[in-house]
């Protein structure tokens, strides 16, 4: 292959490539359609409509985005329509928008599909008001025909969608997987340097940073598993040439538990063989297996077949020889030491066994349990019932919708008040800046405002610059190309791009230079209006929230650990109930290191057990990774079952959590009574002797290091909570 070749076919193989030469072709058909008919006028309108359609698209198989096109579209002509009747009753039609706005959120409780399309409707309701703004309402023809160009630009985009996810039916999959090995290659990177043995090392710092590229690994799982499912439902089941991509998703399940795992505290580690190689020869394995994941994610994206090399089997045998030099020395010491790193050897050769098997397509999933978990509605009786469990004020899109129904209606009266000429933007603002937390609004707040910024100066200049209309075309394509390239983690980027745009394109229907100003200052009331409507109705802010966070952490960490011992008795079963605890306890963590993240961005008097609550996750990911060992190593052992202390310690650690959840979900303070007995309990199970199979040491250190981890957890809760902790007998059985 040629070098000219080669760059081409990564070009194309890019994850925004196949969205962006989408986008472009239907931009530049419409633009081409338009002058060739010479309705360059009715360009905005087509625009806005195919960016609207573009908003409410999702990741689904072909009939799957045949369904949703025609229920979005549907929702756009409904809108529209209402719109077009309302617009004339000033006060009738904001009612009608909050209430249709605040419905149309509540949607998001069905998934992600309605979410965007509800998204999507309000943005083209308010799409209408600005092209009736323009052409007039009040003729009713130029109204119509003003809403049948946002229809036209709607369709056109769907149409082209459908067929694109005809013909690139599992390219989404294909991309999906090839970012979940990226992320998992640079969380074993992260892990790596955890094994650097250098004392005073700040193991926090790198444990939060580890927490947060786990977060990373989870959402890239959750989306690679929504793309699967979209298209080989929840069976699982793909056809012949689609296996390799499932059986992927499971081997980076599979790498997930076991890099996850944490067999003994690294800081006895770095003590007890800080003068010997064995941790740099783990550093190094780890390091360059997240380099071979990344490699094999770049593979999935070209397409090509994946080298694991020969540095990584090397760096496999030289940590096996370490471990045998270290083990002939007979140093009692060492033992318990010693056998927490022969099992994460274990687990970086079963890591390294996969991946060298990772391009071998003949591999089968038979006996493998395939199915997968499907949360969304599939009845209108499941739909109703979502529906209802939000009709609270406790819930969170209860509230958010609640909040931009006010918002508008302020914006609405904002706009009446000031007699604003093009006033739609300020609603427009309002519907893209306030989002369903405060720690988001205020990022895109500041993003929508420097952006805006940005791209009035930007048109500026360019229309200064360039008057001819071939270029101003040029010009709208290109900003509008690049608004749907950046609009989804580059938002300073796309809100330059979309003002360029639309300036540009109201440009040629009258003169862009008089809608500079309007537009600033309507971007600045919106963005102010939504500021405040985050601050003040009903805010959500994540402080007062965290104790039921965390509560959700350790329940679910109890549940992963009745999973993980009752397959020590039955035998390892990677089926549908065990993928589910695994995948349940990972989300609550990730749910918790967001929760945490957006507390960065409220006012201080909010959070003030921020602190408390990075020390909490940072405990929780300890005992996540002490649960994934557990995971890793699961096995039918018999002496388990013939050892009462193993068992009841296990029992004793689970109903522990499930007492501090309990107390932090009643906001309550956790009893500390029962820490001494931990204590003492841990140290009975640290006894150990050679006799005992490695596997039950390993379950007797892991439940020890637990139960060791007990008191800090019931301290840092008590600490989130600003409780007094309670000094009463304990209910935990010793």
């Amino acid at each position: 292959m040629s070098a000219r070749e080669s760059r081409l076919s990564r070009l194309w193989a890019h994850e925004k490539a196949s969205y962006g030469l989408r986008v472009f072709i239907a931009l530049s058909v419409a633009m081409g359609v338009c002058w060739q008919l010479d309705q360059l006028p009715a360009l905005p309108g087509v625009f806005l409509g195919i960016i609207a359609s573009a908003i409410a698209e999702t990741d689904d198989n072909w009939w799957g985005r045949t369904k949703s096109v025609a229920l979005s579209l549907l929702c756009f002509v409904v809108a529209a329509a209402a719109v077009v009747e309302l617009f004339a009753w000033p006060w009738v039609f904001i009612a009608a928008l909050a209430l249709s706005t605040f419905g149309l959120t509540l949607l998001g409780a069905l998934g992600e599909r309605y979410a965007s399309i509800a998204q999507a409707t309000v943005t083209l309701a308010i799409y209408t008001m600005i092209g009736l703004e323009q052409h007039g309402a009040a003729d009713r023809a130029q109204a119509l025909h003003a809403v049948s160009h946002l229809l036209a630009g709607a369709l056109w985009y769907g149409l082209l969608s459908i067929l694109w996810t005809a013909l690139f039916a599992n390219r989404p999959v294909r991309e999906r997987l090839a970012r979940l090995y990226l992320e998992l290659g640079r969380y074993l990177q992260l892990k790596a340097d955890l094994f650097e043995p250098v004392r005073d090392a700040d193991v926090q710092k790198r444990q939060l940073a580890l927490a947060e590229q786990n977060r990373r690994v989870v959402e890239a799982l959750n989306i690679a598993k929504t793309a699967i499912l979209a298209r080989f439902g929840r069976s699982g089941r793909p056809g012949v040439q689609s296996g390799l991509y499932l059986r992927l998703y499971y081997m980076a399940q599979d790498f997930h538990e076991r890099a996850s795992s944490s067999h003994y505290p690294y800081g006895a580690l770095t003590e007890a063989f800080f003068h010997s190689d064995v941790l740099y020869r783990c550093q190094r394995l780890l390091a360059l297996q997240g380099e071979a994941c990344a490699n094999l994610g770049t593979a999935i994206r070209l397409r090509r077949p994946f080298d694991y090399g020969e540095r990584t089997r090397q760096a496999t045998a030289d940590l096996t020889d370490s471990l045998t030099w270290l083990r002939a020395q007979h140093n009692p010491q060492w033992q318990r030491l010693l056998s927490s790193l022969e099992l994460l050897g274990h687990n970086l050769q079963s890591i390294e066994r996969r991946l060298s098997e990772a391009a071998q397509s003949e591999s089968t999933l038979d006996n493998v349990d395939t199915r997968l978990r499907d949360t969304n509605p599939h009845t209108l009786r499941e739909m109703g019932v979502r529906i209802r469990q939000q009709l609270t004020p406790g819930s969170l899109l209860f509230r958010h919708g609640l909040r931009m129904a006010l918002a508008l209606i302020v914006g609405f009266a904002a706009i009446r008040l000031f007699n604003a000429q093009n006033g739609s933007w300020v609603l427009l603002t309002i519907v893209f800046v306030c989002r369903p937390n405060f720690g988001a609004t205020r990022q895109r707040l500041a993003q929508r405002i420097a952006g805006t910024l940005i791209g009035l100066v930007l048109t500026w200049a360019l229309m200064q610059l360039f008057q001819d209309l071939r270029i101003e075309l040029l010009i709208a394509l290109l900003s509008a190309l690049l608004f749907f390239f950046t609009r989804s983690d580059r938002y300073l980027v796309a809100s330059a791009a979309i003002t360029v745009m639309a300036l540009t394109c109201f440009n040629l229907i009258g003169d862009g230079f008089l809608l500079i100003w309007p537009r600033l200052v309507d971007t600045l009331l919106g963005c102010a209006i939504a500021a405040a409507a985050a601050f003040l109705i009903l805010p959500d802010w994540q402080g007062r929230r965290l104790d039921l966070v965390m509560a959700r952490v350790l329940e679910r960490c109890a549940g992963y650990l009745q999973a993980v011992l009752g397959q020590y008795g039955s035998g390892m079963q990677d089926d549908l109930a065990y993928r589910i605890a695994r995948r349940d306890m990972h989300n609550a963590d990730v749910a918790l290191s967001t929760a945490l993240s957006n507390m960065l961005r409220e006012p201080g008097h909010v959070r003030g057990n921020l602190d408390a609550g990075f020390r909490f996750l940072a405990l929780s990911n300890t005992l996540l990774g002490h649960l994934s060992a557990l995971g890793a190593h699961r096995a039918q052992l018999d002496s388990y079952a013939q050892d009462p202390l193993a068992r009841s310690s296990g029992e004793r650690v689970q109903q522990a959590m499930q007492q501090i959840a309990g107390a932090l979900a009643r906001r309550e303070p956790v009893d500390e009574a029962a820490n001494e007995g931990d204590r003492a309990l841990a140290e009975q199970l640290e006894q150990l002797n050679d006799e005992m199979p490695p596997k039950l040491q390993l379950i007797r250190t892991q439940i020890g290091l637990m139960l060791r981890l007990l008191p800090k957890l019931r301290a840092a809760a008590n600490e989130v909570s600003g409780a007094e902790p309670r000094q009463v007998a304990s209910d935990v059985k010793g």
